[in-house]
C-alpha cells in the first residue's frame, strides 16, 4: 500500500496509537532527508462537538492558535512541535519522535517500581509541568500513558493536544469551557465536575495520582466507570501509602497525599514547591548509597 502524504511531505508509515479525538502515526519528514517525526491527526467532528462550533475556519484557527501556544515552549523534557496545519478538512500536528516506552509499559516491567524511580521521574515531570505553566497552560491529561520514557531514563511529556491557553484569550480556545477532556483516573475532581476552567492545580493532582500509582502499582482510586471514581475522589481517601509501601521515605508518602487533595487549596502551591519537596528525599537517597 502507497503510504499517505502530508502537505507534500509528510510520509505517514505507521499508526502510533489512536484516541477519543484523533490518531498518532510514525513518519517521514521528506523535505529534511526522511527525518523522524509523529504526526498527530484530529477528527474535525470530535472536536465541532467538543469546541461548539463545527464551522471549518474556526476550528482550524483554534487549532492553529494553541498548536503556536505550544510549540513556543522550549524544554527538554517535553516533546518538540515542528508543524501544525489542516488538509483536506483534517487538521494535523507535526511533533517529535521519541524513542522509548510509555511509563505505563516502564511501570509493568519493573513493579514493584523502586521508588528512587519514582522520585527522579517526578522531579522530571516537575520540570516539565513548570515550564507549560509559566506560559499559562495547563495540560489537563497528564498520564503514564502520555509520558515516555527514554533508553538513557529522561523523561518526556507528550501530547499538548486538549490543553487550556489561559489568559485574555481564553474564549478562543480549542474546547469549549465545561467540555469533560481527561482521563477519569488522573483528572483532578474540578476538572471531573466540568464548570470554570481548570488551573495547574489539576497538573498537580494528576502528577499525585502518577505517584501513587508508581509506588503501589494501582491508581489512588478504582472504580468500574467515571461517576464511582468521581464520588471515591470526592468523598473517600486513598489507601495510606505507607500502608501499601513502608519502605518509601514518610515525606515522599506526605508528598503524594498533599498532592491528591480534593481541594485545590490543599495542594502545594506550584511545581517548584513539588521539587523543593523532592530535593531533599533525593539527597537522602544519595546520603544512603554513599555510606
Amino acid at each position: 500500500m502507497t503510504p499517505r502524504r502530508l502537505a507534500g511531505r509528510y510520509e505517514l508509515t505507521e499508526p502510533l496509537g489512536k484516541g477519543g479525538m484523533g490518531e498518532v502515526w510514525a513518519g517521514q519528514d521528506t523535505a529534511l532527508g526522511g527525518r523522524r517525526v509523529a504526526v498527530k491527526l484530529l477528527h474535525t467532528d470530535r472536536l465541532a462537538s467538543l469546541s461548539g462550533t463545527t464551522d471549518p475556519e474556526e476550528l482550524r484557527r483554534r487549532f492553529l492558535r494553541e498548536a503556536r501556544a505550544t510549540a513556543r515552549i522550549d524544554h527538554p523534557g517535553l516533546v518538540g512541535v515542528h508543524d501544525a496545519g489542516s488538509e483536506g478538512g483534517e487538521l494535523y500536528l507535526v511533533m517529535q519522535l521519541i524513542d522509548g516506552c510509555d511509563l505505563a509499559d516502564h511501570l509493568a516491567e519493573h513493579d514493584p517500581y523502586p521508588w528512587q524511580w519514582a522520585v527522579a521521574t517526578l522531579a522530571q515531570l516537575c520540570s516539565a509541568l513548570a515550564a507549560v505553566h509559566a506560559v499559562e497552560i495547563v495540560h489537563r491529561d497528564l498520564k503514564p500513558g502520555n509520558v515516555m520514557i527514554r533508553m538513557d531514563g529522561r523523561v518526556t511529556v507528550l501530547d499538548l493536544g486538549i490543553a487550556a491557553v489561559r489568559g485574555e484569550q481564553e474564549e478562543t480556545r480549542l474546547t469549549r469551557t465545561g467540555a469533560l477532556l481527561g482521563t477519569p483516573v488522573y483528572m483532578a475532581p474540578e476538572q471531573a465536575v466540568g464548570g470554570p476552567p481548570v488551573g495547574p492545580a489539576a497538573d498537580l493532582y494528576a502528577l499525585g495520582a502518577i505517584g501513587y500509582e508508581l509506588l503501589t502499582g494501582t491508581p489512588p482510586f478504582r472504580a468500574p466507570n467515571a461517576a464511582g471514581l468521581l464520588y471515591k475522589k470526592l468523598h473517600e481517601e486513598p489507601p495510606p501509602l505507607q500502608h501499601l509501601r513502608p519502605d518509601i521515605p514518610p515525606a515522599l508518602a506526605a508528598l503524594v497525599h498533599r498532592l491528591l487533595a480534593k481541594d485545590p487549596f490543599g495542594r502545594p502551591a506550584d511545581t517548584h514547591e513539588v521539587f523543593a519537596a523532592l530535593a531533599p528525599v533525593s539527597y537522602t537517597n544519595i546520603r544512603a548509597n554513599e555510606t
